[in-house]
């Protein structure tokens, strides 16, 4: 039950990441240069509180030699690779055991 939550949210993020992926590809058609969104100005545009809670958090929470490279670094990113390392990391955390042969079966 547990592994397909996994993988559902695994659909659930790799559609976010083509999304995003589709508005990359239709700016950099429309300015004839490559256009990579960051994940900060796609957030920002989606949800700011939300955006602003997980800074803070990061702030208080986490030493500031390590907190302000890690949420720099994290939402310069490109919204659609983050995206889609999520979706590949759950997918990989609810992938199917492969089933192995019983001992009563012949193998040829």
């Amino acid at each position: 039950m547990f592994k397909a939550l996994l993988r559902l949210l695994s659909m659930v993020m790799l559609a976010i990441a083509v999304i995003m992926a589709v508005l990359d590809a239709t700016r950099s058609i429309a300015a004839s240069a490559l256009v990579l969104t960051p994940l900060g100005d796609s957030w920002a545009a989606v949800a700011p509180s939300t955006l602003e809670t997980v800074e803070r958090s990061i702030s208080e929470n986490l030493p500031g030699f390590f907190s302000d490279p890690l949420a720099t670094g994290f939402l310069s990113l490109p919204g659609f690779a983050v995206f889609a390392g999520l979706a590949l990391l759950l997918a990989i955390a609810g992938r199917r055991r492969e089933r192995t042969a019983s001992r009563f079966v012949v193998q040829r």
